[in-house]
């Protein structure tokens, strides 16, 4: 959905519209799932908080003024609050590890291994993030949010969550051995030698 259509199904989901409130459920859902089921540690925690967000985004609809702010943004802030006050209240939410490590039924036991031999890579490579970066990757490209959505769902400025975006992918490459240039599925050793 663009921007523009999005802003309409948004004043008319304001005005209490079912339809335009489920339209944006359905635009949304997906994205904020993943969001939420990367952070928690079971699948039906991700399913709880999901409903709690969007239950929240419904009654709190009324007050929701856009003054600029993405209304992705504003969702997904919502999501990132619900997630804190879960981990408050439970500690013990899911390391990225383990979600991005979940087996797909239709891959075979040699992709299954060497998906989750990359997977346990690239999740050592994002624990060694700062929180601010790791939750910036995610954002970004878990959840496929703009840079202005995730600035404002993190409540930081559009060139903060620049710098953190810069400074993450700089350090998983260097922390995964992939030089500045070379795609990334091929490791830095082969490309050295090829030059």
């Amino acid at each position: 959905m663009d921007e523009e259509t999005l802003d309409r199904v948004v004043a008319q989901a304001h005005r209490g519209s079912p339809e335009a409130f489920a339209r944006i459920f359905d635009e949304y859902v997906g994205p904020i799932h993943r969001f939420i089921a990367s952070r928690v540690d079971r699948p039906s925690d991700a399913e709880d908080l999901t409903q709690l967000v969007f239950v929240k985004a419904l009654e709190a609809l009324p007050r929701y003024e856009a003054r600029g702010i993405p209304f992705g943004g504003w969702l997904f802030r919502l999501a990132r609050n619900a997630i804190i006050d879960q981990v408050r209240t439970r500690r013990d939410h899911l390391s990225l590890v383990a979600a991005m490590t979940r087996a797909t039924e239709e891959a075979g036991p040699e992709a299954v291994v060497a998906l989750r031999d990359d997977l346990d890579r690239v999740a050592a490579a994002l624990a060694e993030l700062t929180d601010d970066q790791r939750e910036v990757i995610e954002l970004r490209f878990f959840a496929g949010l703009s840079v202005h959505e995730v600035a404002e769902a993190m409540g930081r400025e559009d060139g903060t969550i620049r710098g953190l975006q810069f400074r993450a992918i700089a350090a998983l490459r260097r922390s995964l051995g992939i030089s500045p240039g070379v795609p990334a599925s091929m490791p830095a050793a082969t490309a050295q030698a090829g030059s």
